[in-house]
């Protein structure tokens, strides 16, 4: 019988960098304030009763909680009515944004993806994981894609172990 190898992890070796996009997912808790919920017959904001309805609002609740401000209802919804949740928000919530989540998670991501530093993924090898326990958008994809092609000498998704070939650098 021959001698015992000793064993060696070959993807730790490899000079792969993997990306996990579930690191970088919000911490924060998500508050949805959908303006539908305050339109007179389902048609119009009327300002003063909007305004009240704010003020009943317990804003302390969505301390350092991330606000989506949407109209989920087929309504013309005036600018100054997100202009005030966001003035009844601001210095309390982490975040107000009008988008719903998803719309919410594209931003957030496009914006974690534009601090990367690009020369980090120069002529590297890169698999963006796959497998996640939150639910990542496919904007975050493919906004990592466009930043990342031109760099890489490859890209892939998966895990190091089993990937799908995105993109390989000519030679």
């Amino acid at each position: 019988m021959s001698e015992d190898k000793p064993l060696v992890n070959r993807v730790a070796n490899s000079g792969i960098i993997t990306l996990d996009l579930e690191k970088w997912y919000p911490s924060q808790a998500f508050v949805h304030i959908d303006i539908k919920d305050y339109l007179f017959k389902g048609l119009i904001l009327k300002e003063k009763d909007f305004r009240e309805a704010l003020k009943e609002i317990n804003w302390e609740e969505h301390r350092d909680k991330i606000i989506l401000v949407y109209c989920s209802a087929d309504a013309i919804v005036p600018s100054w009515a997100y202009m005030l949740i966001a003035s009844y928000a601001a210095g309390i919530a982490a975040d107000v944004v009008q988008a719903d989540e998803q719309g919410y998670l594209n931003l957030y991501y496009r914006e974690r993806i534009a601090e990367l530093v690009s020369e980090d993924y120069e002529d590297k090898r890169v698999v963006v994981k796959g497998c996640a326990n939150k639910e990542i958008p496919v904007g975050a994809y493919l906004e990592l894609t466009k930043m990342l092609k031109p760099r890489v000498k490859s890209l892939m998704f998966g895990e190091p172990c089993s990937t799908v070939p995105v993109y390989k650098k000519p030679k």
